[in-house]
């Protein structure tokens, strides 16, 4: 056994995640971008797809710079066709496709996400479109060509919301509960089949955009509500999204992972 493989159930199994097909679905910035460069450091081909063409482009660039393999796809998530053209689009280029990281939001309506009283139909229609129904286009169209290569593997991202309870963001917290309960059904459906789905629940990350734009006394108090010394990063969620995806996390189906410096414990 080589220093690359470990034995899991006396069945030797690669570390790392060397060769295989990824989509990253929401690369363009933050924790999808975080994910994309961190699966092809570990050997993924990474297929990095946005609706946002140019940041999707400039993330697939900087892998390929850093001597990794990505190529950028542009699609709208809330858009069946453009999805099942993504799907399509990734196993005619690499032929096959092992994983999917699904992590597409449209934070511009969090603003507006009050209650279920205030809550203008719109803003929680657009939400439900892209958080919720767009991880399950995603996943309908993902699911068969992961079962072609005998198994595979989806990662979500959900939120700590979706169990935390909040006065506000009732649009959020639905979809990302949602989310958990779509990664159940997945690895209750074709678990048997080779199939993992799990869901990551991030607390609050630092990604670049929270940095420049939250207040500082509100991260100073959201840090005094977790069990750790800092905030979070997004490489902190890459790596379990690599850990997830690769042959080290096969035992792990079906599961909602808080990586949240131990704001919500269950």
């Amino acid at each position: 056994m080589t220093q690359n493989a470990i034995s899991a159930g006396g069945v030797a199994v690669e570390r790392g995640l060397r060769g295989k097909v990824v989509v990253v679905a929401g690369a363009a910035t933050g924790l999808g971008a975080a994910s994309a460069r961190r699966l092809a450091a570990e050997g993924a081909k990474v297929v990095v797809a946005d609706v946002n063409r140019a940041g999707a482009e400039q993330t697939a660039a900087a892998i390929v710079e850093a001597e990794g393999e990505a190529v950028a796809m542009r699609f709208d998530i809330s858009d069946d066709d453009a999805v099942q053209g993504l799907i399509a689009s990734t196993v005619r280029t690499y032929g096959r496709l092992d994983a999917v990281h699904i992590n597409a939001g449209d934070m511009s309506a969090v603003s507006k996400d009050t209650d279920v009283v205030d809550i203008d139909l719109e803003v929680w229609d657009r939400t439900i479109a892209v958080n919720l129904r767009g991880h399950m286009l995603v996943t309908r169209h993902a699911v068969p060509r992961l079962l072609d290569g005998g198994g595979g593997a989806i990662v979500y991202t959900s939120s700590i919301a979706s169990f935390a309870g909040e006065p506000k963001r009732p649009a959020y917290a639905v979809t990302k509960a949602g989310i958990n309960a779509l990664a159940r059904h997945v690895a209750s459906r074709w678990g048997k089949d080779g199939v993992r789905a799990n869901a990551i629940t991030p607390g609050l990350i630092l990604t670049p955009e929270i940095r420049e734009g939250a207040p500082p006394e509100m991260l100073k108090a959201m840090l005094a509500r977790t069990r750790s010394p800092r905030h979070g990063e997004a490489d902190d969620v890459a790596g379990m999204v690599a850990y997830l995806m690769s042959d080290e996390g096969s035992w792990i189906n079906g599961q909602t992972v808080n990586v949240d410096g131990g704001t919500v414990l269950r």
